[in-house]
């Protein structure tokens, strides 16, 4: 075996988790050659390592860079993180956080830009849907690569598997536990130039991701929300973060300019 069988056996063994891959490599732990050997062969998705050619480069960025991503789909589409935007938000989406995730990601998309979510349910979920026709979305996922989750997306998780790109740090059918999801935040961060809060509360889990993207650099902007509510989005936009309301802003955001003559090939 060479180290990139190495890594491979130990996220397997390990089940994604970055700190005992890494005691381990510290370690030098023994293991038994031909099991590890069955075990990688086990594997149904492809698979791509932080010393191959096409690990993406935005995530070396990250803190605690995955070793191992399991992934379906087209890995292309994070190959720039000037062409990728996060989309995120609160599960309990309202009807105008849904519309504004659904306009917004699905301009975007036409134009070219991958547009990166969770795929959980309410704002990631709508953004993903969005993405999907135009063969843009990217959906990082908190669990195993061949574990649907949460139950209401696992069509979408279907279609984007063969339409778009499935991505994750944990092997198999790893199980969805909490502490997956905000280690999972620190890839959506990292994968894009702009990570986008479409809708959250104050005590909202989106605002690790956020923490996350302004620790490394990147971009935050927010869709402003009403002002009657607690609203993430409208602190975050007073504090300094630009506000979002159409299409045009995040192509200003990104750097971007729309031809008309082109039909959202991106370039």
């Amino acid at each position: 075996m060479n180290g990139r069988d190495i890594l491979i056996y130990l996220s397997i063994r390990h089940l994604g988790d970055w700190d005992k891959i890494l005691a381990s490599i510290k370690k030098r732990e023994d293991f038994d050659l031909s099991k590890a050997l069955e075990e990688t062969k086990k594997i149904t998705s492809k698979v791509v390592t932080i010393v191959d050619p096409d690990y993406p480069s935005s995530l070396k960025e990250a803190p605690k860079p995955p070793f191992v991503l399991y992934y379906h789909g087209d890995l292309g589409l994070i190959g720039e993180r000037k062409k990728c935007i996060t989309y995120i938000g609160s599960r309990k989406a309202s009807s105008y956080g849904l519309k504004m995730a659904k306009s917004l990601c699905g301009a975007a998309a036409k134009e070219g830009f991958s547009l990166v979510s969770g795929l959980a349910h309410g704002i990631d979920g709508a953004a993903g849907r969005a993405a999907l026709p135009h063969g843009r979305a990217v959906a990082v996922l908190g669990n195993g690569i061949d574990y649907f989750y949460p139950a209401e997306n696992s069509p979408l998780q279907r279609e984007i598997k063969q339409r778009g790109l499935l991505l994750s740090e944990y092997p198999f059918a790893t199980p969805p536990l909490p502490e997956r999801f905000p280690a999972r935040n620190r890839l959506l961060a990292a994968l894009s130039q702009l990570t986008v809060v479409g809708e959250a509360s104050p005590r909202s889990g989106t605002l690790i991701t956020v923490g996350y993207a302004l620790s490394i650099g990147r971009d935050v902007a927010c869709i402003p929300y009403r002002a009657d509510e607690e609203s993430a989005c409208n602190a975050l936009i007073k504090d300094g973060a630009p506000m979002i309301e159409t299409p045009q802003d995040l192509y200003d955001l990104m750097g971007y300019r729309k031809d008309p003559e082109t039909k959202g090939d991106g370039k």
